[in-house]
């Protein structure tokens, strides 16, 4: 298959418009082709192409800044002496300065398929700055590595954040070319966008069921994003963010795993297995021991649970992070009732809201925990119709 970028370099009449014209890339380290040549400089070597300045989004252009919440600066890129751009530093959406450095924006980001995961929202911000200042954005589209599930809450309005581009569940199921369309729409933006399809993506097909495994390479989007199995679970461990319990950064399988030292995981996954069976499907949950060597309980040896969302115990259709490790922490909160489980910061620089409610943007799910006498069945019945909601919504945009 190709990805968007691929067919960008191959075919000079989808590039025969931007003659002429400043163009920019906005990409990460994933931003590579099917031989692993970064976009920046496949772009740069065309002949027809002048690359008039780069931008990166959070973890940096060359992914470089491990953790959340760490700014990258603005510098000149040395070999093409071109400005590069962060927008994770001072600023999240571009200035007038950096809006004046190009004509059409490129942009080359692999995604996770979560709401939470903030290149959808740097797609967001830039698109309302095009439009405001009649820019022209191309997304070249990348797959949405865990395909097409819908899950989750939807964010609800107001709730708004950088790890919160827009009123959609948690697992959204779109490209990043697709989310740009339904912006666009949701946002009644007037602009140039354009999307540099895809050829032969095949979101529902094994073993891949979203990324083309044994024909394309992973490559981390971000630093803690490091296979297919992390994407998978994702959109339900990127919640322990707003927990005590660590996620697993500064162990070799972040984002697949949680613990704390206080916890005891084998009684964690038999309440698990007892409280709501039916979210447990299409995964395996294994007992393990882990000890961070940074982050969340750094030296100490935490008891713990880890996610299998692969072959042979991964059933794409009905494996469901977000209600799994909703589950966890209604098991921790039947086992411990007092257990101080939700982190209080300004998560992603949000002031006087608890992060947890920041990446669910609601409450909802907060509340649904701490209630003791809330059932699996009560939160299916706000859940539900959300995910509904969505499947429709989203259907005019998608292209494959």
């Amino acid at each position: 298959m190709n990805f968007g970028l691929d067919r960008f370099l191959q075919d000079a009449s989808l590039r025969a418009s931007l003659k002429g014209k400043r163009v920019a890339l906005l990409a990460h380290p994933a931003s590579l082709t099917h031989d692993l040549h970064h976009a920046l400089d496949a772009i740069s070597a065309l002949p027809d192409i002048k690359l008039s300045a780069a931008f990166g989004p959070q973890h940096g252009i060359k992914g470089d800044k491990q953790d959340n919440m760490v700014e990258s600066p603005d510098f000149v890129d040395e070999q093409y002496g071109i400005p590069v751009f962060s927008l994770y530093g001072e600023v999240r959406r571009p200035t007038a300065a950096m809006l004046d450095s190009f004509d059409v924006l490129l942009v080359d980001l692999q995604d996770l398929g979560c709401r939470i995961y903030t290149f959808i929202t740097t797609l967001r911000y830039v698109l309302e700055a095009a439009a405001q200042n009649h820019k022209a954005v191309w997304v070249l589209d990348r797959p949405n590595p865990i395909g097409r599930p819908i899950e989750g809450l939807s964010l609800r309005a107001g709730w708004e954040s950088f790890v919160g581009a827009g009123e959609m569940p948690m697992r959204h199921g779109m490209t990043l070319g697709e989310l740009g369309q339904w912006f666009i729409h949701d946002l009644a933006l007037e602009l140039d966008y354009r999307v540099i399809s895809m050829q032969g993506w095949q979101p529902t097909a094994a073993p891949g069921f979203g990324w083309p495994l044994g024909e394309r390479i992973w490559v981390n989007p971000s630093p803690n994003a490091p296979n297919v199995a992390m994407a998978r679970c994702y959109a339900g461990t990127v919640m322990l963010e707003g927990t005590t319990l660590s996620e697993g950064r500064g162990t070799t399988r972040p984002l697949e795993v949680f613990g704390a030292p206080d916890i005891q995981a084998r009684v964690v996954i038999k309440t698990m297995q007892q409280l709501a069976p039916q979210w447990l499907e299409g995964c395996t949950l294994r007992e393990c021991w882990f000890e961070p060597t940074f982050h969340k309980h750094q030296a100490k040896l935490c008891s713990g649970v880890q996610l299998h969302a692969e072959a042979p115990f991964y059933q794409h259709d009905i494996f469901k992070p977000w209600r799994v490790q909703a589950l966890a922490f209604k098991a921790i909160r039947q086992l411990y009732p007092d257990y101080a489980l939700w982190r209080e910061f300004p998560y992603e620089y949000e002031f006087g809201k608890l992060p947890i409610d920041v990446i669910n943007g609601s409450p909802l799910l907060r509340e649904w925990v701490d209630d003791p006498h809330a059932t699996a069945a009560d939160l299916e019945r706000i859940t539900l119709p959300d995910e509904q909601a969505w499947q429709a919504i989203r259907q005019p945009f998608l292209l494959y």
